[in-house]
């Protein structure tokens, strides 16, 4: 069982984020959760979401997973070693919706799975990756 977000714990959005759009909306030990409105803009040519929007979600979600530590004060990073992402479906709605899982790992690196679905429950990318915790300090 997931919580919702502590708002203690949000952190201020970084540039890609911030030109994105996408907002955390839950985190927790080992779970992750962020949306992301549709807009024009992330749109390719045939005007859907581009594959790219996909792979920053699952990759965002991912990292953000493995990284939870409950203190703002006390932050752990990590960085992406392998990511796969895997397009299975088309967005009908008009937001997507990323929740990543960490599925084990040890002191320096993480691994982890994560879906990206819009509102109305269509699957449109899974994904997995490998992540090194960066240093603290």
């Amino acid at each position: 069982m997931t919580q919702e977000l502590d708002p203690a714990l949000v952190e201020e959005a970084y540039p890609l984020q911030q030109h994105l759009g996408f907002e955390i909306k839950a985190w927790s030990p080992d779970y992750a959760r962020f949306e992301l409105p549709l807009e024009p803009y992330l749109m390719n040519r045939y005007g859907i979401p581009h594959g790219g929007v996909h792979a920053v979600m699952l990759d965002t979600v991912m990292g953000f997973c493995g990284c939870y530590t409950g203190d703002r004060a006390n932050p752990q990073l990590a960085m992406t070693l392998s990511l796969n992402v895997n397009f299975v479906g088309q967005a009908k709605g008009k937001l997507l919706i990323a929740e990543g899982r960490r599925t084990g790992g040890g002191r320096k690196t993480f691994f982890a799975e994560a879906t990206v679905m819009d509102e109305l429950g269509t699957k449109v990318a899974s994904g997995t990756g490998v992540f090194r915790y960066r240093s603290r300090g």
